[in-house]
């Protein structure tokens, strides 16, 4: 069985080969961009079978979309190919996005993924894994990629745990509070639900991590990232099987054992789980959110506990903030392991700079 199945778009990122306006930048590197093939690939590199499901023009930069994600070890057999639409491209800056200075322009409209629709991807595609992970960037696309979502959600029986990052972009909804609300909305049918503080309080105007609980009390895992301060994980049942998440009674991670009914609070009590993030020389932070639901998958998908999967979570994410692009080799299982095995007291002290992920470089602490 598949591990995970991801579903989204991807494209075909332009990244600056100077730092600079998009005016003044004189040529550019490609690479792969798209937060569902970015956890692909991140899951794919350290050892899950990962499927990624999407859409794609039947031009050269499909065929590189492809062929890029498919050298990862994904699974790319129900890639469909469009011969009517393009795939989608984007240009970045190489400045920080926090930043006034940085730019992003995309050539989306229209795009070959912008066509998914209930009626051109059969569920039994996307619902061969153990984990189905989406994204709020998808239910942007297009009204037909919104009901996609809204129809994998839904409650049903057989379907697999559905992991959902809010990934709450303003620029991509034409209205941006009705899009918060719709993120709200496919957040409450999740299973597992990963969503930042900031994007929270542009979305729905709660940003500390107890008032998001309060505001997503539905899923029974809820991880709000907080940057640089670390990560909280809100979870009903705490990891309880070597074979993945339990994450109600009787419940564990296969095909087939969820229930009829998304899971609800109940006024059972969270156990509440905070792992503070690492210190990191930042080279770029895209991709750094995309890369933390991978480790926290990959960390549910082996069993671990809260605060292992947490630390996984931060060490993926570290590694995509240490090059220039949206995707990372990440360190191997077993470095990982041993980082996120330390005692509190190292884990705080953790420096991770670029090449940190190779076992043979040193690991700082002070």
């Amino acid at each position: 069985m598949t591990d995970v199945v991801c579903l989204g778009e991807s494209m075909v990122t332009f990244l600056p080969t100077r730092p600079g306006r998009l005016a003044d930048v004189p040529s550019f590197d490609r690479a792969v961009g798209g937060a569902e093939s970015n956890v692909a690939c991140a899951l794919a590199a350290v050892g899950h079978r990962v499927r990624w499901v999407g859409r794609v023009g039947r031009d050269g930069f499909g065929d590189h979309l492809v062929e890029a994600i498919r050298s990862y070890g994904v699974d790319v057999s129900t890639v469909v190919r469009d011969p009517d639409r393009p795939t989608g491209v984007y240009f970045r800056t190489a400045t920080d996005r926090a930043t006034d200075a940085h730019e992003v322009v995309y050539y989306r409209a229209g795009s070959a993924a912008s066509a998914m629709a209930p009626s051109t991807v059969p569920y039994d595609v996307v619902a061969g894994g153990r984990i189905l992970h989406l994204t709020g960037i998808t239910a942007a696309l297009s009204d037909s990629c919104l009901a996609l979502l809204r129809e994998l959600a839904a409650p049903r029986s057989g379907r697999p745990l559905v992991s959902f990052d809010v990934n709450f972009r303003p620029g991509l909804w034409a209205d941006p509070v009705s899009g918060g609300r719709v993120l709200l909305e496919l957040a409450r049918g999740a299973d597992v639900v990963f969503v930042g503080a900031d994007e929270a309080e542009e979305a729905w105007g709660v940003g500390e991590p107890d008032a998001i609980r309060r505001a997503l009390p539905e899923p029974a895992v809820l991880v709000v990232k907080g940057g640089g301060e670390g990560a909280t994980v809100y979870e009903r049942c705490a990891a309880s099987s070597p074979d993945g998440l339990e994450i109600q009674p009787h419940r564990r991670l296969t095909r087939g054992g969820a229930g009829a009914e998304p899971p609800r609070s109940g006024g059972r009590p969270d156990t509440v789980t905070h792992v503070p993030a690492p210190r990191v020389d930042v080279v770029a932070p895209v991709g750094a959110g995309d890369a933390f639901a991978a480790g926290f998958l990959s960390g549910t998908l082996r069993g671990l506990d809260a605060k292992a999967r947490l630390r996984h979570g931060h060490l993926m994410a570290a590694a995509a903030l240490t090059v220039p692009g949206d995707l990372a080799a990440p360190a191997r299982r077993a470095h990982a392991d041993r980082l996120a095995a330390a005692p509190d007291e190292a884990w705080e002290t953790l420096h991770l700079g670029p090449g940190w992920t190779g076992e043979d470089q040193e690991v700082r602490t002070p």
